[in-house]
């Protein structure tokens, strides 16, 4: 090496006040409730996992991986300006803590500065921001001036760069304020900007903290006023910024205040400058959920959901269906929500096992499944608490009001849908769970027009669910399979008919036992059939 580039190198290092090592800081851990049918065996399965992502990491700083005999899925990945020993460490270090602490629990994550490790017993690669988000303050202050704005302005940049950039990982240095952004290589780049906008609010009200973390399932963000990584390692966002068909100021009001306008955003930055001043102490604490239970359902109190639906009255009855009817409630801090009344409460096994199954519905998290927020119960009333869907269900657009306003992109995103969120029921949630009921009427939209399956599980709660058998019909004529209806057969097979019903619901516009078909085919089957051997 020339002296002078040696002497370079060398005044970098010693300029450089980043100390190597794997940054193995805790920020987070969390093991799931529910154990592996055959703990040995999946103990032994998750070892054969980590054992190959272990071997993935000698190229790379980013690894995903699952055994092929009983799947354990696994994903792990370091920041980039950690180095190949020190990523190992990281590594190492994770899955020491995950083995000891939470195997054979089906899915747990530990996330570190440095990096963060996740397993689960089905697929989770997909996954951005998941409830249990958090920002995690640090204990020093910075009284500079303009350092929070300073860290504002570098973070939003971060959150808006880092998805346009490959690999999703961006470092920068502005103002003496140094930041990173990272979501996981396994997700799209629009799941990777939505996480990051969550992180990007999470973390935006922590100044004057000189330092802060934002962790989530898919991403990650930190800064500090302190070099936490090499300045070699940093990266120009400017090229990113304004690339794409919006401009950062636009991302982030997507992303965090839903595109709704400037002034919005103006009055979540006074929100934000409020909060700064009223935060919590106890700020650190939180928790991540992910593809399995990491907490349970929230328990709402009785009167609480009783005022928010002004005592049941019609008027805010939003549908009436054969597990109970659902009111639209509005919570004392301002959120909307669905409200279902079971009417099947009389069973003693629903009184006697309400509370472990509804704890098992609300952890199935999926972008195609209505989130179970919580439950309440008094006496023989049994109530659960939904998040709200704007749009209503899908039998509304297509035999109702709106009939005819779904164009055909929206029609089959709707489809895609309904088939992701039985896909994860049946195969990549770790208890198989049959619906029973798909239907028109219990495909929710959001706001988007995102398709999302309703009264998942709750079939569970009816008596005679034990055995792959059941005498016990839980299904709507002219949606449910013939061996269901007649026998009692019951398999995944059963919501798979369903689904097929409602996409010819979907694609034809007619209703499944629309009596006003032709006189020879009242039926939509009969109507497809029909014209099904006429084809022929």
């Amino acid at each position: 090496m020339e002296p002078i580039t040696f002497l370079a190198v060398l005044l970098a290092l010693l300029q450089s006040p980043v100390t190597a090592g794997p940054q193995t800081n805790l920020l987070n851990r969390g093991c799931s409730q529910y154990n592996a049918s055959n703990p040995s065996s999946f103990v032994a399965d998750l070892n054969a996992t980590f054992s190959g992502l272990r071997s993935n990491l000698s190229a790379s700083h980013s690894a995903v991986f699952a055994t092929a005999s009983r799947p354990v899925y696994a994903l792990f990945q370091c920041r980039d300006y950690l180095s190949s020993s020190d990523c190992l460490a990281c590594f190492s270090t994770a899955a020491a803590l995950l083995l000891s602490s939470c195997a054979p629990a089906n899915g747990a994550r530990v996330i570190y500065d440095g990096c963060m490790l996740r397993y689960e017993s089905a697929a989770f690669f997909d996954q951005g921001s998941l409830i249990g988000n958090v920002g995690l303050c640090g204990n020093r202050t910075n009284r500079t001036a303009g350092f929070a704005a300073d860290v504002d302005g570098l973070m939003m940049d971060l959150s808006v760069a880092t998805p346009r950039i490959s690999g999703y990982f961006a470092a920068a240095v502005r103002d003496g304020v140094y930041g990173v952004a990272q979501c996981v290589e396994s997700v799209t780049e629009e799941t990777c900007g939505s996480c990051l906008a969550v992180a990007y609010g999470n973390i935006n009200g922590c100044p004057p903290n000189a330092e802060a973390r934002a962790v989530d399932a898919g991403c990650f963000m930190r800064y500090s006023d302190e070099a936490f990584f090499p300045t070699n390692q940093t990266v120009d966002l400017a090229p990113f910024l304004n690339s794409g068909s919006s401009s950062k100021t636009g991302a982030i009001i997507g992303g965090v205040v839903g595109g709704v306008g400037v002034l919005l955003l103006l009055a979540l930055a006074i929100l934000l400058w409020i909060k700064k001043f009223r935060k919590s102490p106890n700020r650190r604490k939180g928790n991540i959920l992910g593809a399995t239970e990491l907490q349970g359902p929230k328990n709402f109190r009785y009167r609480d959901l009783k005022a928010a639906t002004e005592n049941f009255n019609d008027k805010n009855k939003l549908g009436e269906g054969g597990f109970g009817d659902v009111y639209k409630g509005t919570l004392k801090n301002g959120t909307i929500v669905a409200v279902k009344r079971l009417a099947i409460t009389k069973a003693s096994r629903v009184q006697a096992s309400f509370q472990s199954e509804v704890k098992l519905i609300s952890n199935v998290h999926h972008r195609n499944l209505v989130r179970l927020l919580g439950c309440s119960s008094k006496g023989l009333e049994l109530l659960l608490v939904y998040e709200y869907m704007a749009n209503s269900s899908l039998d509304k657009f297509l035999f109702g009001a709106n009939r005819g306003t779904l164009n055909w992109k929206q029609r089959f995103d709707i489809i895609v849908g309904m088939a992701r969120g039985l896909a994860y029921l049946h195969q990549e949630f770790h208890v198989c769970i049959i619906h029973r009921d798909i239907k028109s009427s219990n495909i929710l939209l959001d706001d988007n027009f995102q398709a999302k399956i309703a009264d998942f599980g709750l079939a569970r709660l009816l008596p005679s669910d034990q055995s792959h058998l059941s005498t016990k019909f839980a299904g709507t004529l002219g949606y449910t399979a013939p061996e269901y209806a007649i026998h009692g057969q019951l398999s995944e097979k059963v919501d798979t008919y369903g689904f097929g019903v409602v996409v010819l619901e979907i694609i034809s516009g007619r209703k499944s036992n629309d009596m006003h078909l032709e006189p020879l085919t009242q039926y939509l089957l009969e109507w497809v059939n029909f014209f099904y051997n006429l084809s022929f």
